[in-house]
């Protein structure tokens, strides 16, 4: 069974990466270069970097102000995959006190 999951956290770090805070506590950086290289019509104007840079969380995932998002359960699921995710040292931090 699939856990819900929703991005709470996101940071454009350059014109491809996106530094991504998860509900369950976890975080990590993203290359979406994979995804820009696809193109299509909603995902040519995140090409241009000021435009990428403008992503934001709406409704627990990642946005961009065309319309263009990233489902937050699967972008989880590939960073776990790939070893990108870590613990959130700060949330664990406060769970315990």
């Amino acid at each position: 069974m699939k856990q819900l999951i929703n991005v709470t956290g996101v940071q454009a770090l350059d014109a491809t990466r996106l530094r991504l805070s998860f509900s369950d506590g976890q975080h990590g950086i993203m290359d979406l270069s994979d995804i820009l290289a696809e193109g299509g019509s909603m995902v040519e104007p995140l090409r241009r970097a000021d435009f990428f840079r403008r992503v934001f969380v709406q409704c627990g995932v990642p946005t961009w102000p065309n319309g263009f998002d990233l489902d937050a359960i699967r972008l989880h699921a590939d960073m776990e995959a790939a070893g990108l995710l870590e613990p959130n040292t700060s949330a664990t931090r406060n769970a315990a006190e």
